[in-house]
């Protein structure tokens, strides 16, 4: 396991950001925002830096809607996929990772009704296709986020949609929590880490670490994340299962505010990974 997570270093240096990652203990890290595909000696240094230090490249994102209302919105946003996946290839990146997009207008992200249909489904299948088979990229995949009101919300489904995009160059990002939605799922999580490594484990590209919890308060269910080690998910068995992987699979630790809880998540971690007996 090579855990990461943000650095808080605002520079463009590259070995100035790889030394911020070496200062925090962290062995993968995240593409920043500011490198493009179009800056061919920027990436260049940067993936140099990364690799004396021996720091993985987790991931590249390509956060947006590719399945907008909008269709202009649509055709920008898969340009931009493509690009970032292009980007991943030249890094040789673990993954450039996504959501598979969503009807809703409001935001990139929110739930709708149609994002549970056949057509919206295969709608999805044709856009990974169209974006994989356009870049051709020979050193990293295309992986999708599960989502908690999304077709792609289960080990299960992931499978599907694997099978049904039938493509080499997609593989899986793993982000549990994601796909907690309801209270019965959160208080079986154990089972349910295990029962996920056990189906998806040999295609993992990439894990994104954090913690979720039920809040007691209200009469309507309402999951929030919460700094790991603080909430309700299981990392004890989290770890153990991420243990028997035979690739050294990127962790990251993602959404929360500041340097500090970012520090007390990673402890956390550490602590869990270290009584499961796996190497950072």
């Amino acid at each position: 396991m090579r855990l990461g997570g943000p650095v808080f270093y605002n520079g463009r240096e590259p070995e100035e950001l790889a030394l911020a990652h070496v200062k925090k203990g962290y062995k993968a890290a995240l593409c920043p925002d500011y490198l493009t595909i179009d800056r061919p000696d920027e990436i260049e240094a940067f993936r140099e830096s990364f690799s004396r230090h021996d720091i993985v490249i987790a991931e590249v994102g390509a956060w947006c809607n590719p399945l907008s209302p909008d269709k202009d919105e649509a055709r920008r946003n898969i340009e931009y996929i493509i690009d970032r996946l292009r980007l991943a290839d030249a890094l040789k990146a673990r993954t450039c990772v996504n959501i598979v997009g969503t009807r809703y207008k409001n935001n990139w992200f929110g739930p709708s009704r149609e994002c549970y249909e056949p057509e919206f489904f295969r709608q999805a299948v044709e856009t990974v296709r169209y974006i994989v088979d356009t870049v051709k990229p020979k050193h990293t995949k295309y992986s999708l986020e599960m989502m908690p009101y999304c077709f792609l919300d289960s080990p299960e489904e992931y499978i599907r949609f694997l099978e049904a995009v039938d493509r080499k160059e997609v593989g899986i990002h793993l982000d549990l929590c994601n796909c907690i939605n309801n209270p019965r799922l959160l208080y079986s999580n154990t089972e349910f880490i295990r029962y996920s490594f056990e189906i998806l484990g040999k295609d993992i590209l990439s894990i994104h670490l954090k913690d979720i919890r039920l809040n007691p308060d209200l009469t309507t269910v309402y999951l929030e994340e919460v700094i790991i080690g603080t909430g309700e998910f299981d990392y004890m068995t989290l770890m153990e299962e991420i243990a028997k992987l035979a690739e050294d699979v990127p962790c990251i630790l993602e959404h929360l505010s500041t340097e500090e809880e970012y520090d007390k998540a990673a402890e956390c971690v550490r602590f869990y990974a270290g009584k499961a007996g796996m190497k950072l």
